[in-house]
């Protein structure tokens, strides 16, 4: 007698597990061995619904189908999944007694944001302190970093006003304590939890403060003929409204005469120049930058003037330097005596104070036999720190009208830069002492 040994069916190896985001496909497979005239089936796990049986589905679900490529793998495919597919799926063998294996189905959702929770564009006064919120939801649950848009730090303060400068921060609100203008900006705050795409919303931090005027060089000097630039740094927030007025009352604008600019520095700074072509005497005087917005006005002045320099070059004096006559203050002018009208007496120089010229000295040029016997004294003088001595030999008085013509002569330059000034008063004194040599 003979005996038919069959083989029972059974899982060649276990369902892999699946995790897909909203609205991607999903595919569990189920491998079987000696199935025989056995049947396969899918349920849903958590509500016993029957998906399909062998090669029928069952479930009204249209985006359900199954397939087999053999007799050992059969497929359960899940099109366009969706939240509600979340779940454990089962393979079943019809066997007595049944035999299962179930396959995890996890569906991710990427990061979003709540809307009505999440700030907006956000516009506060200088000093003040607000609060941005970015609000998401995702699965698994998103992480929330802030980050400015310009790439600047984002500046953290505690109770006490202890600053910390961080280059990101995590946490869906921000917190900013006592603005100031420079973190007026774009503040970005992306939201990630590993199922891309991850997401970003731009929130833009508006800081409102009146206008400011900056200006670098409130005395501009210049030859005539020349074109002169003159220019101001406006800060602002709302942005402001900003020209020219010269101090006849007429508006200055672009023109064959003038060139007005503005450039724009960051939200809240505007470089203004206006460019004066071919200064003429006319063109003295005083220009006024002005700057207005919603908050306040502002306007700062700058004077040009005239300067005669052969070489064409111009020279813009610092703002706060001193004047031409607070130069001549610092240093005494020489004495002036009076002489006879005999032209062969000499002055005397015991009349001249040599210590109270700076940075002077003399040097002989020739030896007494090259100069029958005397001496030729070439003044020099130094700027800037540079080494001095006193004169070596005597320096004969100068000869003059009165020291009345000698101030006046001083007095009425015009006010320029120090350095030019500094040159003005010694190149005068040395121009006196070389007229007292030539007279003696």
């Amino acid at each position: 007698m003979f005996y038919v040994l069959a083989f029972q069916p059974e899982f060649a190896e276990p369902i892999v597990n699946i995790s897909v985001a909203v609205g991607r496909d999903a595919t569990f497979t189920c491998h079987v061995r000696h199935l025989g005239g056995y049947r396969v089936g899918w349920v849903k796990a958590d509500t016993k619904a029957i998906q399909a049986i062998h090669e029928h589905v069952i479930t009204h679900n249209q985006r359900v189908t199954v397939s087999h490529s053999d007799l050992n793998t059969w497929n359960l495919h899940i099109r366009s999944v969706m939240e509600d597919d979340r779940g454990g799926y089962m393979c079943q063998l019809n066997t007595d007694p049944m035999k299962s294996q179930i396959g995890y189905l996890d569906v991710v959702i990427p990061p979003d944001f709540v809307q009505d929770d999440t700030s907006s564009d956000v516009i506060v006064p200088e000093g003040s302190s607000v609060k941005i919120t970015c609000r998401a939801t995702g699965i698994p649950y998103p992480n929330v970093t802030w980050r400015r848009e310009d790439g600047a730090e984002i500046v953290l303060k505690d109770s006490t006003g202890t600053k910390q400068l961080v280059n990101s921060y995590g946490g869906e609100v921000l917190k900013l304590t006592k603005l100031s203008r420079s973190e007026m900006g774009s503040y970005l705050c992306i939201a990630s939890n590993g199922v891309p795409p991850s997401v970003s919303k731009r929130i833009l931090l508006s800081i409102h403060f009146h206008p400011v005027i900056n200006v670098r060089n409130q005395l501009v000097g210049s030859p005539f003929d020349k074109d002169v630039t003159i220019e101001c740094n406006v800060e602002a927030s709302p942005k402001s409204i900003n020209y020219w007025i010269k101090d006849t009352g007429e508006m200055i604008v672009s023109s064959p005469k003038y060139n007005v600019q503005e450039i724009s520095q960051s939200l809240y700074e505007t470089h203004m120049t206006v460019t004066v072509r071919k200064f003429q005497k006319e063109d003295i005087g005083s220009y006024r930058c002005i700057a207005k917005n919603s908050l306040g006005e502002v306007d700062s002045s700058i004077r040009l003037y005239e300067i005669p320099d052969p070489k064409g070059n111009t020279f813009s004096p610092k703002y706060g330097g001193n004047n031409l006559n607070e130069v001549i203050k610092t240093f005494k002018r020489p004495k002036v005596t009076y002489q006879p009208d005999d032209d062969d007496q000499l002055g005397s120089a015991e009349d001249y104070d040599e210590s109270e010229i700076p940075n002077i000295y003399t040097k002989p040029t020739k030896t007494p036999h090259e100069n029958n016997g005397r001496h030729n004294n070439v003044a020099m003088f130094g700027i800037g720190g540079m080494a001095t001595r006193k004169p070596m030999f005597p320096i004969p008085e100068v000869r003059g009208s009165s020291d009345n013509e000698v101030s006046t002569a001083i007095s009425s330059a015009p006010t320029v830069g120090y350095n030019y000034r500094t040159f003005f008063v010694v190149n005068s004194v040395v121009s006196l002492l070389s007229f007292g040599r030539f007279l003696s």
